[in-house]
């Protein structure tokens, strides 16, 4: 999963690949389909994928003469195990910072 800390999100950071990634969420489409909803030409879009597939977030299927994107159930599976791993961290240390707020608030009450 360190490699979605490092790829996966990391490709995610850029706009334009999070744009498509969101719009591969809603629906498999084509680089033409994908260039029409964005403000860059079919290269980049087509630059963009292959990052995106090359990272593991994205395959694609020959569909007649075109090649149609969709998210990989995979890698947006590893994805999202490793961020739910890092959430379930940050909640445990609040929860042990609460009780350490609380236990330091209770000791402070009771000295006169």
């Amino acid at each position: 999963m360190s490699a979605y800390q490092d790829t996966g999100l990391g490709l995610l950071g850029d706009p334009m690949r999070r744009a498509i990634f969101e719009t591969l969420a809603r629906r498999p489409s084509s680089v033409g389909e994908l260039a029409a909803q964005l403000p860059i030409s079919r290269p980049a879009v087509s630059q963009h994928l292959k990052a995106l597939k090359d990272g593991g977030l994205v395959v694609a299927h020959a569909q007649g003469t075109r090649r149609i994107y969709r998210l990989d159930p995979q890698g947006v599976a590893a994805l999202r195990s490793w961020l739910d791993g890092v959430w379930e961290h940050a909640l445990a240390d609040f929860h042990k910072f609460a009780e350490q707020a609380v236990a330091d608030g209770s000791t402070t009450e009771e000295q006169p």
